[in-house]
């Protein structure tokens, strides 16, 4: 693993790669809240074991990457689909293979868009383009967030029972869940992250609803990963972006939520 910061117009991104650069390149993007770490570290190093050139980061306000005043985040979702495009600028990548969970998932559409040039195939997991037709997310979702609005982010052991407890909320019912491993993440992740205060930034963010409104247009060969358990992003979503962008392919995971648990890592990997 090899971290490189990278800066564009003042913004500092944190990344870390995995692999040889003569490779072909695999670009990770992570959901909102969540740094880097949740693409974990075997996980991306089995990647590249395939031949893969991989890369992971933290988003703006997530890790180690600039952080803003909490509730006044000073970008738009199309500036972070821009900063995977930087990212491939800063280590010398014409094109890459985009693999984007939830939010990552969003961005990864508006880069297909944005950046066509860029891509040389799209994975969009447990995401959405979020047609106005679809449902939304579960009561119990809703819930948590709500009884979780006054968390002491400056606090280790509140962000790490927070993070337990959410991923725990948002799995699937086919694999038990394992608490001794989302704990041990939420550790690293506390050790990870710079300025956790910030951490809500993602849900005020604005923009891409113009790139959402053309997925149709998505030209670049595309993967659809969902589980039926999705309980914040319904699997109803993965149907209809396999639908809806020509030529996708949508892979099935029965009992699975809005996760990445180990046991289905073979199956991500053989794919990608």
């Amino acid at each position: 693993m090899n971290p490189l910061r990278i800066e564009n117009n003042g913004v500092h991104i944190y990344t870390e790669s995995f692999g040889s650069r003569n490779d072909p390149a695999v670009l990770l993007i992570m959901g909102a809240q969540a740094s880097l770490v949740w693409w974990e570290k075997e996980f991306c190093q089995r990647l590249s074991d395939t031949g893969r050139f991989v890369i992971r980061y933290d988003h703006r306000d997530v890790g180690r990457t600039i952080a803003y005043k909490p509730g006044h985040p000073e970008y738009t979702f199309e500036d972070m689909a821009d900063d995977a495009i930087h990212i491939l600028d800063a280590y010398g990548i014409e094109k890459a293979h985009i693999v984007g969970l939830s939010m990552g998932g969003m961005l990864t559409q508006i880069i297909a868009l944005r950046h066509p040039h860029r891509v040389s195939a799209i994975t969009l997991m447990m995401t959405s383009n979020f047609a106005p037709h679809l449902p939304g997310l579960e009561e119990k979702v809703i819930q948590f967030f709500a009884d979780h609005v006054d968390v002491d982010w400056s606090d280790k052991r509140a962000f790490i029972q927070f993070t337990v407890d959410k991923w725990h909320v948002l799995a699937g019912t086919k694999y038990p869940f394992d608490q001794k491993r989302i704990t041990r993440l939420a550790e690293e992740e506390w050790e990870h992250w710079d300025n956790p205060a910030s951490i809500n930034n993602h849900g005020l963010v604005s923009g891409g609803e113009s790139y959402l409104g053309r997925t149709a247009e998505i030209a670049v060969p595309t993967l659809v990963v969902h589980g039926t358990d999705d309980p914040i992003i319904p699997y109803e979503h993965g149907v209809h972006l396999a639908n809806v962008i020509p030529g996708a392919t949508l892979i099935t995971l029965e009992g699975v939520g809005h996760e990445i648990p180990p046991e289905i890592w073979d199956t991500l990997i053989n794919c990608l």
